[in-house]
């Protein structure tokens, strides 16, 4: 059986030579044409297109939940996350309909779920005027926490998997992936958080007469039809085309999938080590160290979008970087460059106290904006393509594929960890000082540093051992050109052997 002979396969490196790929369907063949991409493009526009950047502000200063409090229901929602999530994945890793794999929970899940976390806007209305922890409103946060995580998860593991089973050309992903990044920023992607910043300045300097409930009203709710209808245009105009395995594999295949599959292991310890980083956003020393005022939005916005077209023309170095230098090396180096850069905005910061002034910054913005945006292209690819890599890999040297399964796995210490950090974060902030509620720029000078070091360098340093993992990277371009190869072949046999099936069956 073709199954079989995967299983046994030795992920060793032997030399593939041109005639074999050009022969190779799945390497010279696009999958995916121009209406499907089209909606790929719009669906990856609509992943970003929302107001999430003030979304700690909305919570601190507008529906008002007590830090105390609300690192308790991370703690309760954290850990309900976890224990969902596996029987969830088995549910959805042993799906095998004529839609596909992740396609009917994507299509059924979508609209009621989206319906449903409109009510996030509207806690403000439900509970007008009341302190950080008037008990109703924390039991209505909890539950609604409760119920979308539960509810979100299906459409998450389902969207996670899905992405990477569009097409099975692995050159044609990268392909949609570098355009979409690419063409995204022009669609207007960081629109809403510009209009958010403009207008939450208005309405806090009390130079428009509107309560910023309203505002977080109308941008969420906006922000998150427009999104959701764009996504589900997608799911409607795509399909899955990577073939699954007629078995369904059990959980532990997949648990054991995160241990055995180095590139898993090695993504899951990235993470791991990554995710003990401390920060906040930066959009809040912006707001509470400089007032976060009209001029300084309308500049912020002015310098990214002379730096835009850097970070357009960064994706141009995506193909021969990637044809020149192994993913490792893109993965580490993309990752490093951007650290330091962040590393260099906050020692100007540093120098004289220049994080307390406006000019300077905005200077020292600038320049970090144009320098991060020359290896933004392909930092955002290479990131986006190394799990469908680690996918591909698993099916390569176990046979089948557990996309749901294994992310779940990877994801449970991730998760137990991120309970532990949210909770962490949220204290932290109580520590520094930081007065809820209080007017904008008002904060003590103790705390508009320690805004500035945990928007800053704080994360870097916290997250800094997440490198090391990335350097043991273990496909070369050798590995990667035959592991492609193979389990093209694998594939064809697999297709061609249920096609027989289905005529022996028609014939009987």
């Amino acid at each position: 059986m073709p199954d079989q002979e995967v299983k046994t396969m030795e992920p060793t490196e032997k030399k593939i030579d041109d005639a074999q790929l050009k022969d190779n369907i799945y390497r010279s063949y696009n999958y995916v044409g121009t209406k499907e991409t089209i909606a790929y493009l719009f669906n990856d526009w609509s992943n970003t297109f929302n107001i999430n950047g003030f979304q700690t502000r909305y919570i601190w200063d507008v529906v008002k939940i007590d830090f105390g409090v609300s690192a308790i229901v991370n703690v309760f929602t954290g850990v309900w996350d976890m224990l969902n999530d596996l029987l969830f994945a088995g549910i959805v890793d042993n799906t095998r309909t004529r839609l596909g794999k992740f396609r009917p929970y994507l299509v059924m899940m979508q609209i009621p779920l989206s319906l449903f976390g409109l009510l996030y806007w509207f806690l403000p209305y439900f509970f007008p005027n009341t302190s950080a922890t008037f008990v109703p409103k924390l039991i209505f946060y909890f539950l609604f926490g409760i119920i979308n995580e539960t509810a979100g998860t299906f459409t998450g593991l389902a969207k996670g998997g899905y992405m990477a089973t569009i097409t099975p050309n692995p050159n044609e992903r990268v392909r949609l992936i570098t355009l979409a990044e690419l063409l995204t920023g022009y669609m207007g992607e960081d629109m809403p958080s510009y209009i958010m910043g403009f207008l939450y300045d208005m309405v806090s300097t009390g130079k428009w007469g509107v309560q910023m409930r309203s505002i977080f009203m109308s941008m969420g709710v906006g922000c998150a039809v427009i999104s959701s209808a764009f996504t589900f245009w997608f799911f409607l105009q795509s399909k899955e085309r990577v073939p699954q395995t007629v078995e369904k594999p059990n959980i532990k295949e997949g648990m054991k999938a995160v241990l055995t599959n180095y590139p898993v292991l090695l993504m899951c310890l990235s993470d791991f080590l990554g995710g003990f980083g401390v920060g906040t956003e930066e959009s809040n020393y912006w707001i509470d160290v400089h007032g976060s005022t009209h001029m300084i939005n309308t500049l912020k916005a002015l310098v990214s979008g002379i730096s835009g077209p850097v970070g357009s023309i960064s994706y141009a170095f995506v193909a021969p970087l990637r044809k020149r230098f192994s993913s490792r090396f893109l993965w580490v180096g993309a990752d490093f460059y951007g650290d330091m850069c962040v590393l260099g905005f906050f020692l100007f910061g540093m120098y004289k106290k220049n994080y307390l002034k406006v000019w300077p910054m905005l200077i020292a913005y600038g320049f970090r904006e144009f320098f991060s945006k020359l290896l933004f292209g392909v930092n955002k690819v290479i990131n986006a393509d190394l799990w469908n890599q680690a996918m591909d890999y698993c099916e390569w040297k176990h046979g089948y594929r557990m996309e749901a399964t294994t992310s779940v796995a990877k994801g449970l210490v991730l998760k137990l960890q991120g309970v532990g950090m949210n909770s962490i974060r949220m204290l932290v902030m109580k520590k520094i000082g930081y007065v809820q509620g209080a007017k904008i720029g008002t904060q003590s000078e103790r705390t508009k540093f320690w805004l500035f070091a945990l928007a800053t360098v704080v994360p870097f340093v916290t997250s800094i051992l997440g490198i090391v993992p990335k350097l043991l990277w273990p496909l070369s371009k050798v590995k990667e050109r035959q592991m492609y190869y193979e389990l093209s072949e694998a594939r064809r046999h697999r297709i061609n052997a249920y096609k027989e099936g289905l005529n022996e069956t028609t014939e009987a």
